[in-house]
């Protein structure tokens, strides 16, 4: 989900660094992750209890370890490669971006303790979002273009 001011760069523009030479298995291996991580950010996008921004930044690890061309792909991705190159290269995101996922964690952790009312399970929530949370903080602010 790219701003419409930032210019979204062709995927011959975006080099990639080259990995140390890694056997076929390893290679499979990394590719699976990605894939699977990335179908679970992209769910996350929709179910408001699963990640998207961790999943995703798995997969484009996972991605720029085994399959150059599948994490180009990504970093220039109209929808979320923005975000990934925003993170990657330490320019954070938009105010509005954290806000709105602090409230979305927070209220549905909340409903879901509401409606399934376990102490571990508030206790597992609350450190998971307070890990969430503070990781947000920390990332920089990035300005309005």
């Amino acid at each position: 989900m790219a701003s419409p001011a930032a210019p979204i760069p062709n995927a011959s523009e975006v080099s990639l660094p080259l990995g140390p030479a890694m056997s076929r298995t390893r290679r499979l291996v990394m590719l699976a992750l990605g894939w699977v991580s990335l179908g679970l950010g992209i769910l996350g996008m929709f179910l408001p209890l699963l990640p998207t921004t961790c999943f995703l930044l798995g997969a484009a690890w996972a991605f720029s370890r085994s399959s150059p061309a599948l994490h180009r792909w990504m970093l220039t991705n109209r929808w979320f490669g923005g975000y990934l190159r925003d993170y990657k290269e330490g320019r954070g995101f938009p105010a509005r971006v954290k806000l709105v996922s602090l409230g979305v964690m927070w209220g549905t952790m909340a409903l879901t303790v509401a409606a399934v009312p376990t102490l571990w399970l508030a206790a597992v929530l609350a450190v998971i979002g307070g890990a969430v949370t503070w990781h947000l903080y920390q990332l920089p602010t990035k300005q309005p273009a």
